[in-house]
């Protein structure tokens, strides 16, 4: 897995990266009540402001983490923001995109530098 310092996670799948946000990402929102989420097929640019969340505390948007083109949605989370919460590493995953360039993957942190990053 590799981490952006925005507190998303990417998991490499066959040709498509699966992406989410942290636990310490959803600690720090607090319970979430509403998400938007991009459509797919859309081409997105890294830093592009693509996801809608709102919590109980806050607004926030998230961004593109890398250059690609989003395939699928998670549209689980829509219905229940509250399974990012619950979930964030797995049943709350947000999206599905194919990368312009796998290799800027490894322009990511891996596990233990994203857990230096938040200590």
């Amino acid at each position: 897995m590799k981490y952006t310092e925005e507190h998303e996670w990417l998991k490499v799948d066959g040709d498509e990266v699966v992406v989410g946000i942290t636990e310490h990402a959803a600690e720090q929102l607090g319970d979430l009540v509403f998400i938007e989420l991009p459509e797919e097929g859309v081409t997105v640019a890294r830093g592009d402001e693509i996801v809608t969340i709102e919590s109980v505390k806050a607004a926030s948007d998230i961004a593109a983490p890398l250059d690609g083109v989003i395939t699928e949605v998670n549209p689980a989370i829509v219905a229940n923001p509250a399974l990012v919460n619950e979930d964030p590493m797995e049943d709350g995953w947000f999206f599905k995109m194919t990368l312009n360039d796998p290799g800027e993957l490894e322009t990511l942190m891996d596990e233990e530098a994203y857990q230096e990053y938040i200590a």
